[in-house]
């Protein structure tokens, strides 16, 4: 039994390290989030939403069919339901009926809020694929964010290193008298702010980390670990191929939002149809099935034939009775059952109807204008949003031209820089150049790699916004 304990805990803590090792590439981040993210949820309960009002329409086109029955105690002056003779008698009642009808000809209204619906479904759906490549951008950004934290935890624990390196030799210069002491203290000071630096940059990992997992929907306190490929390999499609008029023509048959337009413009067209469909009159068909029951009502139950006296006559004081030779039939009575009178009481009737709105308060009428002023608010909703996209695209193009234009830039600073920081250590090591200027010289390379790191990722970033605007998707 021990043993097995053991086995099991050593399994459990080995899954715990694999899960905690395993690393999250970008793709795997989104699927998560598009799975996990609950503002996502919600619309999708949206989208469910819209699909039973579709089926609901569509159900709306068969005849209906209802059931109703009532029964009741009677007493004192009243009409005998299946007789329909006034009587005093007190009795029991039941009655039963069957309805149905059905739409015949309504000017296609339910027909056109079938095709209202089915565009509001196709609405729901584009809303949530919208929602899902917000959160797609949105998650992108973030996983940008901790790669550019990274490295730019990478780039302060380098200068933490060169400065530690720096001042051990010193240490040992000073210790042999070759250096004034003021060098060491300068160079502990240095190493002090360059830790201090990297504590700061673990810390943005950190918050990076917490941001993304928020959007993704997940446990702040579960293991995460991002996959850190280098950003010289994230592809990014080249600027000539990212044209704006060119992206925006993909843009408008892409985008969600685009097509959340659309569907609901010609959702509200069809409802605008529909709604002048019901001013209009309607023919209907309809028929019903129905019995009564009377717990007084009497029927046949037996019958005899006999001759009846028809009088007397008297012979030597005796009376005796008169016979009639026709045979007469006498019937005997008993209260009738239950299913026999749903039998004989049961009546059927069947025909056309035929409504039409002559006056209702003006509420056909205001609906369907209604209906029209909607239909062009959301015709003018699709033109502002697609001046709004087209606007949106221009404005990441020409920062995406100039976050190249500054990664290029800095590029060469930093080459420049490191160029001079290694003049700066020879001249430092052969006594040529004080603490102070090789700190200067230290920290300003420190400066053009974080400064190279920022523009890089802020380039890459500007990039994947603006081929997210191609409705095709990001990609790293």
């Amino acid at each position: 039994m021990r043993y097995k304990s053991t086995l099991l805990l050593s399994l459990l803590v080995v899954s715990a390290s694999l899960q905690a090792q395993e690393k999250w590439g970008l793709l795997k981040c989104v699927e998560y989030a598009w799975a996990n993210n609950i503002s996502i949820k919600q619309t999708d309960l949206q989208s469910r939403i819209a699909a039973l009002q579709l089926k609901q329409s569509k159900l709306g086109q068969l005849p209906n069919l209802n059931f109703s029955g009532n029964s009741g105690y009677s007493s004192g002056r009243n009409q005998d339901p299946t007789t329909f003779t006034l009587i005093t008698q007190s009795y029991l009642s039941a009655n039963m009926q069957l309805q149905s009808s059905a739409d015949i000809f309504n000017w296609f209204s339910k027909r056109n809020t079938i095709a209202a619906n089915e565009w509001e479904l196709m609405a729901a759906k584009a809303s949530t694929d919208k929602l899902k490549n917000d959160i797609a951008l949105t998650v992108a950004n973030s996983y940008l964010q901790i790669l550019l934290a990274k490295e730019q935890e990478k780039i302060a624990g380098i200068q933490l290193q060169q400065s530690t390196a720096q001042l051990n030799n010193t240490r040992k210069l000073v210790d042999a008298g070759a250096l004034p002491e003021l060098n060491a203290v300068e160079l502990e000071a240095q190493v002090a702010r360059d830790s201090s630096t990297l504590i700061s940059a673990k810390g943005n990992v950190q918050q990076a980390i917490l941001t993304i997992k928020a959007y993704m929907g997940m446990d702040a306190a579960a293991p995460f670990e991002v996959d850190t490929p280098p950003v010289d390999k994230i592809p990014v499609d080249k600027i000539a191929d990212l044209q704006p008029e060119n992206v925006y023509a993909s843009a408008i048959a892409n985008m969600p939002q685009q097509k959340y337009n659309d569907y609901k413009l010609k959702a509200a067209e069809k409802t605008a149809k529909a709604a002048k469909g019901n001013m209009y009159p309607t023919l209907s068909a309809f028929g019903s099935l129905g019995s009564r029951f009377n717990s007084r009502s009497m029927e046949a139950t037996g019958s005899f034939t006999t001759n009846p006296p028809i009088g007397k006559v008297t012979v030597n004081s005796v009376d005796y009775n008169v016979y009639s030779f026709s045979p007469f039939t006498q019937y005997t009575y008993g209260k009738q059952a239950f299913f026999s009178q749903l039998n004989q009481n049961f009546s059927q009737s069947v025909g056309l109807g035929l409504s039409i709105p002559i006056f209702n308060g003006y509420s056909a009428r205001t609906a369907y204008e209604r209906s029209r002023i909607s239909t062009r608010n959301w015709q003018l909703q699709k033109d502002l949003d697609n001046q709004s996209l087209k606007q949106n695209i221009y404005q990441a193009y020409n920062a995406a031209v100039v976050a190249l234009e500054k990664f290029n830039a800095g590029k060469k600073t930093l080459e420049t820089t490191e160029r001079t920081y290694s003049f700066a250590q020879k001249r430092y090591d052969v006594g040529m150049l004080s603490t102070f200027e090789l700190i200067t010289n230290q920290n300003n390379l420190f400066r053009a790699r974080l400064e190279n790191a920022l523009n890089q990722y802020d380039y890459v970033f500007k990039m994947k916004v603006l081929e997210f605007y191609k409705g095709l998707g990001i990609k790293l």
